[in-house]
């Protein structure tokens, strides 16, 4: 349930005169505070009233911030807690991080910085109150653009995507290739407060670090040979609206750091610039390896992993989520019919029960690739197996069970298909049984019985 009571912030620090200008800070934010001179204190004041964030100091004379944050999280790890310190160690802040800090401010504190670091933090403990009071209703108002899939996994994570979009949380989107991360990433993007801002992407694994450098924050005139005039960056572009960092795991060390900066400072420099330019942008990034992994291989920047993996978001490989192959099957018959001027009927049964059956290792990239050739390709009204590539049609005459084989001897490929593909049309017609038999190119008597066999009745 929503809360009925003021947004309230718990400040700690044994300094007063500090306390007191934070205290002041906040309330001239809209934001109701309470006190704490301790690591102790704080953590009686957490157990008895339930704060939406906490403000804390890590040195203190009594119990240190560190070990307050410790009990804290312990106790409610959904209280989200920032850390001061006067200390700007990387080591220490990440180490706060991984306790269960959700962000960390380097004194002197910079107000602006701490406005919106307060934001975030309150924006993602509404996320997680919003998801708790509504673990149980599944239906959910979401523009999804071209995100084609009702499958379980799918259903999670859009269900996520609905949850995380209007807020300001950056978002690291995790996933093999061609399982659609650009596509989450644009539906955030749609369903946010920035919707009518710009949406701009960049592939920086495309890009040597010295023009990904100048392609994210411009550059000035004399910058380097051929900067004839002076370019914005997208950062710039992006102003008011979202970036999305697709392949962020390919940057550079040095790339790192300066997107790090970014993310703190929210301010960038162009290239060949003295000048600091504020932006005002939520980012998104993507990424097909394991960063975490990176990151304890010494591949990846610790602190950067942190500030973009605010919110994970994992997007499932295609052979997880097999009953989405029909759906997405179709609408890519559609797309590429149109698209190349042919007349089609549909997909016959035995080329569906390969669709569903293959591993599909290039996710939903390499079925859209295979149902183009396969349109290009077919002589018949129907898209059949013949048509699609040769690696797809040689798995299915390695297999045990040939997706194509009777049903009769081959129980667990063909008629599982016909399951699923009569369960997917039967849900897009909204049950209408006319329809149904029209689209699956079959009788209304043999629709019915297939139904009662699969009981779908």
């Amino acid at each position: 349930m929503k809360k009925n009571r003021p947004t309230s912030i718990l400040v700690v620090d044994d300094d007063k005169t500090h306390r007191i200008m934070l205290k002041t800070m906040l309330k001239q934010w809209g934001w109701q505070t309470e006190e704490a001179d301790d690591g102790t204190t704080a953590i009686e004041a957490v157990h008895n009233t339930p704060f939406d964030a906490v403000l804390m100091d890590v040195r203190m004379t009594k119990l240190d911030g560190m070990e307050a944050l410790r009990r804290i999280h312990a106790y409610n790890p959904a209280i989200p807690v920032i850390i001061m310190t006067a200390y700007s160690s990387v080591d220490a802040a990440v180490e706060a991080i991984k306790i269960g800090a959700h962000d960390y401010l380097t004194k002197p504190l910079d107000f602006d910085r701490l406005k919106l670091t307060m934001a975030r933090a309150l924006d993602h403990r509404q996320i997680q109150e919003n998801k708790d009071s509504s673990h149980n209703n599944k239906t959910f108002s979401l523009d999804t653009g071209t995100i084609i899939g009702n499958s379980g996994p799918m259903r999670e994570l859009m269900e996520m995507v609905s949850y995380v979009a209007p807020s300001e949380a950056t978002v690291l989107i995790s996933g093999e290739s061609g399982t659609g991360k650009e596509l989450i990433a644009a539906a955030l993007h749609h369903n946010s407060a920035r919707k009518n801002g710009p949406f701009i992407k960049v592939n920086c694994a495309a890009l040597v670090e010295n023009l990904l450098e100048s392609e994210l924050f411009g550059h000035e005139k004399g910058a380097f040979t051929g900067a004839d005039r002076r370019r914005e960056g997208k950062f710039v572009q992006a102003n008011g609206g979202t970036l999305f960092l697709d392949e962020i795991g390919e940057t550079s060390p040095g790339m790192q750091a300066k997107l790090l900066r970014v993310l703190q400072e929210h301010e960038i420099q162009r290239v060949g610039g003295q000048e600091t330019i504020a932006v005002d942008v939520r980012v998104l990034a993507a990424s097909n390896r394991n960063l975490e992994e990176e990151v304890a291989q010494g591949a990846f920047r610790e602190d950067l992993y942190y500030r973009l993996n605010v919110v994970p978001l994992h997007v499932p490989p295609l052979k997880e989520r097999r009953e989405d192959i029909p759906p997405l099957a179709e609408y890519f018959v559609e797309k590429f019919a149109k698209k190349n001027n042919r007349q089609i009927s549909g997909i016959t049964p035995r080329c569906m029960a390969l669709l569903l059956n293959y591993p599909w290792p290039g996710n939903v990239r390499e079925l859209e690739n295979a149902i183009e050739r396969g349109i290009i390709l077919m002589r018949g009204d129907y898209l059949d197996e013949e048509s699609l590539p040769i690696p797809v049609q040689r798995f299915a005459m390695k297999t045990e069970t040939p997706p194509f084989a009777s049903a009769a001897t081959s129980p667990g490929s063909l008629e599982e298909a016909e399951r699923i593909v009569i369960t997917n049309i039967l849900a897009e017609t909204g049950g209408n049984k006319s329809e149904a038999s029209r689209r699956l190119n079959i009788t209304r008597k043999t629709l019915l019985s297939k139904m009662h066999k699969y009981g779908l009745t």
